[in-house]
């Protein structure tokens, strides 16, 4: 296996965690569920300091926050990965 590249990596688990973030917000508003279930949907999202349920500047501070989360995760991820290869000498 080869080394994997934290930007390239990273900028992946951001591109994903930023379109799930998004997809999750967009579930907010859809109606499908119960109201107690839109209730908790919305408190989750209110577990980030500084977020309310939808505000722009909730809303930009979410995106942010995911941004930081998906590269600290990289940053682990890739820094198990490779940590973890052994090299064969011949």
């Amino acid at each position: 296996m080869e080394k994997l590249s934290l930007k390239k990596y990273g900028w992946k688990c951001v591109l994903g965690s930023e379109i799930i973030y998004f997809v999750c917000l967009l579930g907010g508003f859809l109606t499908l569920r119960s109201v107690e279930a839109t209730k908790l949907h919305h408190t989750f999202f209110e577990i980030f300091p500084g977020f309310t349920w939808i505000t722009v500047g909730s809303v930009i501070l979410g995106a942010i926050y995911f941004f930081v989360f998906a590269w600290i995760f990289a940053s682990y991820f890739v820094w198990m990965h490779n940590s973890s290869l052994v090299e064969i000498k011949k």
